[in-house]
């Protein structure tokens, strides 16, 4: 009996000692993929689509369950990526510039420094939208008649410190007009103000703009990218306009801080074979997001430049109470 029981402990022993991939090759249960904003918006619809291919390359049956965590600017779910357990079975989506700016402007429940950045997916230019009955044809339209009426011309956005929000304020600077700020908490609030005519323009991204388009009377005024998008070729870039605004959100997965090395590769090689994959692409091409891949070592420079961009942004013209 004695002879049993030690033979039981030291297999345990030899057990509890093996890497994980020799216990259980990775992934052997679902996998949580958190979504900070709501349904039916962007990310959640990139998640959505990238969800399946990533499970054809992660292979061994794997499952990805995408789970919406919307709430105070995104800062519940990405407080819940930050929180989660490190062992890969929890990643989810990043969006900038709400990564960066919600620590800036308040005490936040995660830092940029408790992620892990896995592979960046989208870059969604900015844009200012109007219904195609509104009278403002063009940007300046919209800008002189706010400049000539302070406070009078509603622009809608997804919340303090979105990019949305950081646009208007830089169009505000640039232009020396005094737009009225209507902030909501997802992209969908944000267009249907505008849609149904109580916002006077929606400061949004271009792919929310391009699905709109399609079955909506909406007018998109301008991009804040540096080029003219080849999805929307007839919209003049905000340069072109006058004003030097580049603007948009990077979107991309992450995971906690302190992921093991083995799973952060196999996760890394599956998410970016399946952002490039045929069939991802062309889901992407079909709903507007604009692909911007880019491996950890990029991503992870360009959310600490950014980072770095609007903290110095925060000392020269703080947005919170603007």
């Amino acid at each position: 009996m004695r002879d049993r029981l030690r033979r039981m402990v030291l297999l345990i022993g030899a057990l509890a000692s093996l890497p994980l991939a020799a216990r259980a090759e990775y992934p052997d249960h679902p996998i949580t993929m958190i979504v900070a904003y709501g349904a039916g918006g962007q990310t959640d619809i990139t998640a959505r689509s990238l969800a399946p291919f990533i499970e054809k390359h992660l292979g061994n049956g794997a499952r990805v369950i995408t789970v919406n965590k919307p709430g105070a600017g995104g800062e519940i779910g990405f407080a819940a990526l930050a929180d989660a357990k490190p062992d890969g079975y929890t990643i989810g989506f990043i969006n900038t510039p709400t990564i960066q700016t919600i620590p800036i402007e308040r005490r936040a429940r995660f830092t940029l420094d408790r992620l892990t950045p896995l592979v960046n997916i989208i870059e969604d230019p900015g844009v200012i939208i109007v219904r195609n009955d509104s009278p403002y044809k063009t940007l300046s339209d919209l800008v002189n008649h706010a400049k000539a009426n302070p406070l009078k011309v509603s622009i809608a956005s997804t919340g303090v410190g979105s990019d949305d929000h950081l646009a208007i304020l830089a169009l505000q600077r640039q232009s020396k007009a005094q737009f009225l700020h209507i902030p909501f908490t997802t992209s969908i609030d944000n267009y249907r103000s505008m849609l149904n005519g109580n916002t006077a323009a929606s400061a949004t991204n271009i792919a929310e703009a391009l699905r709109g388009v399609q079955s909506d009377p909406v007018r998109v005024l301008g991009i804040m990218a540096t080029a003219r998008s080849p999805m929307a070729p007839s919209v003049p870039t905000f340069q072109e306009l006058g004003y030097n605004i580049v603007m948009g959100s990077m979107r991309g997965l992450a995971a906690p801080q302190g992921l093991p090395d083995e799973i952060k590769t196999k996760l890394v090689d599956a998410i970016f074979k399946a952002a490039n994959d045929p069939g991802f692409r062309k889901v992407a091409e079909e709903t507007f997001q604009p692909l911007h891949i880019l491996e950890p070592n990029e991503f992870t420079v360009e959310l600490h430049r950014g980072d770095d961009e609007f903290r110095q942004l925060w000392t020269e013209a703080p947005w919170l109470a603007r």
